[in-house]
């Protein structure tokens, strides 16, 4: 059985940029880092902007976006995107790469599936994605206000997902924040906190999800000490690992079958 190949080449509000692939073909969700970054991070895994096939949009603020027109126009990669996001990103893409996305309807990339599905965020048309072949399935679910029925109903399908750990309650309330800021994060449309992205795991993680990646931790309202220890306690069998906003993860192998650890760059051979 093939494996999909996943690493979070940053993860936080200074930028995100996800990586899945099998052996011929890989996509990326979000452009959050310089063309010039993204690749340099890609090259130390061993991986390789041939296989990248396609770049998939969440939603339109920044550190989601801000490498994808030199991006795309360098390695001349389609873009997946909705309307209403490319109204309001303000991007400059090549017309022939645009691509829109559909909610609910997957885009097939070589061998792989990649499902939009929308989200509660304060954007104009969010959407999370998973990325799948026929035996494994990986979700990348960050920037959600709050946990829906599609959040959930997706989360029970993965292997493996990056999920959103965005702040501590306390942290966020005792913080330096201004209030209107506090509010927009934890008001339903800004982000997750680690309690209920625990809640989440603890009440839908399938028995077959190998690897959960806490996602798109707070420089200020978070702590990676913090919310490891919190999510351990509730991990059994599936490996906790926090996709940093200050570099790349490893890359990990993940099957529908048996889940790898993750591979060390001696180990890889350009995916």
């Amino acid at each position: 059985m093939t494996s999909l190949y996943v690493a979070a080449l940053n993860s936080g509000s200074n930028g995100n940029c996800y990586y899945i692939g099998n052996d011929e073909e890989a996509v990326l969700i979000d452009a959050g880092l310089s063309c010039r970054e993204t690749e340099k991070r890609m090259y130390r895994l061993g991986l390789t902007m041939k296989k990248v096939k396609a770049i998939f949009i969440s939603h339109e603020h920044s550190d989601h976006i801000k490498g994808l027109e030199v991006l795309s126009r360098k390695h001349q990669l389609p873009v997946y995107i909705s309307a209403g996001t490319l109204r309001h990103a303000g991007l400059s893409l090549d017309p022939d790469l645009v691509q829109f996305l559909c909610a609910g309807t997957p885009v097939h990339i070589g061998a792989l599936a990649v499902s939009p599905f929308l989200k509660h965020h304060d954007a104009a048309d969010p959407h999370s994605f998973t990325v799948e072949d026929p035996h494994t399935c990986i979700g990348i679910f960050t920037d959600i206000g709050k946990v829906c029925e599609n959040l959930s109903t997706h989360f029970q399908r993965c292997h493996a997902a990056f999920l959103e750990a965005n702040y501590d309650e306390v942290l966020l309330e005792k913080g330096r924040y201004p209030y209107h800021l506090k509010k927009r994060i934890r008001g339903g449309q800004g982000h997750l906190s680690n309690k209920e992205a625990l809640d989440l795991f603890t009440s839908c993680r399938p028995p077959h999800m190998s690897h959960l990646f806490l996602s798109h931790l707070s420089a200020d309202n978070n702590n990676p000490d913090l919310v490891r220890d919190l999510f351990h306690k509730q991990a059994a069998t599936t490996a906790i690992i926090i996709a940093s906003r200050y570099g790349e993860t490893p890359v990990y192998a993940i099957s529908g079958s048996n889940a790898g650890a993750p591979r060390t760059l001696g180990q890889l051979t350009l995916f």
